[in-house]
């Protein structure tokens, strides 16, 4: 077991949102790895309801969780009756993932209400339970600021963005009135891997791009696909950052990416390479205004002061992927 990463067997484990993408990657991965940790999930799971835009309401699945055996909890953040079933528990460790993640949600009030007044009453969770507090910050809180984006130069421009740079501050504030608590947030940049196939539309260029060259067809890009980068992440290194965090020397928030930006159309020519097709590539106007050109993670405190040093390339991470993409091609969604 490596030193800077707790044993977490005889230990007992929320992680909320866990029927999702990266909550269920987690489950999975401290089930397998600790098998006498006592794991229990806490998610909405799907309901079929969609937004005004045709996204889903909430992306949880239970064939994420197909192969956990630990505890199941059906249950929404904003109702108390459901959080309250939490309290049978003596947690030792709260990874609180779940929220309404989609940027094109602008009913401020839902989202705001599900991601931040929520987030109350998991802090006050972790303060009764006396439990380390790791939680999803995104890096849309920086919204169109410039790369490498820096934890304390935030511009959010969406409800989302702003929800999750509210957390932060209320984190901030929270761990200075209680010294003794452990909060860690984590600024996802664009994380891909298996388990994203139930998020749709919102699921990554990666697994998108895949589809469509499976499908017979070439990639369909935005018009100077080759200058749009971002911070691609692969989920493994996710989930190590998440068990990285329940160490780390201090309490805060850190990025979570690769600090390596590569383009789209890098993306849809890796594929075609692992996949051995050589498509020409589609390219279409770019429809959306102030589009994020550039994202780079700047990982100096995840690296200090998490231990934080992503293990996966674009390219290893898609080779690793690839299975999973080529099983959920046609995979029927229920």
């Amino acid at each position: 077991m490596d030193k800077n990463t707790p044993d977490f067997n005889q230990k007992t484990i929320l992680i909320t949102g866990g029927a999702g993408f990266i909550g269920s990657n987690l489950a999975l991965h401290l089930q397998d790895n600790y098998p006498a940790a006592r794991i229990v999930v806490f998610d909405i799971f799907r309901t079929g309801e969609r937004w005004t835009h045709g996204s889903l309401k909430s992306f949880g699945h239970y064939a994420n969780l197909t192969k956990f055996r630990g505890d199941i909890i059906c249950g929404d953040l904003n109702n108390p009756v459901d959080l309250n079933r939490l309290n049978s528990y003596q947690f030792d460790y709260i990874f609180h993932q779940a929220a309404i993640s989609d940027t094109r949600v602008y009913d401020q009030t839902v989202v705001m209400q599900t991601n931040l007044n929520s987030f109350y009453d998991i802090l006050s969770l972790a303060q009764t339970h006396h439990a380390k507090l790791i939680y999803a910050s995104s890096a849309a809180t920086y919204g169109s600021s410039s790369s490498p984006q820096t934890i304390g130069i935030e511009s959010p421009e969406n409800p989302y963005g702003f929800s999750k740079l509210a957390m932060d501050r209320v984190a901030h504030r929270y761990v200075n009135e209680h010294p003794d608590m452990r909060v860690v947030g984590l600024r996802y940049f664009n994380v891909y891997g298996a388990g994203e196939f139930f998020k749709e539309k919102t699921a990554s260029t990666v697994l998108q791009f895949g589809h469509q060259i499976l499908s017979g067809h070439a990639p369909k890009l935005f018009e100077g696909s080759n200058q749009i980068l971002r911070d691609f992440v692969y989920i493994k290194d996710v989930v190590q950052a998440n068990i990285l965090a329940c160490t780390a020397k201090s309490n805060g928030v850190y990025n979570v990416g690769t600090g390596v930006p590569r383009s789209f159309q890098e993306i849809a020519d890796i594929l075609q390479q692992q996949l051995g097709t050589n498509f020409k590539t589609e390219y279409i106007p770019n429809p959306y205004t102030g589009y994020q050109m550039h994202t780079q993670a700047d990982l100096s405190l995840s690296q200090s002061e998490l231990g934080y040093t992503p293990q996966w390339t674009l390219e290893a991470g898609i080779a690793d992927y690839l299975p999973e993409i080529k099983s959920s091609f046609r995979q029927k969604v229920v």
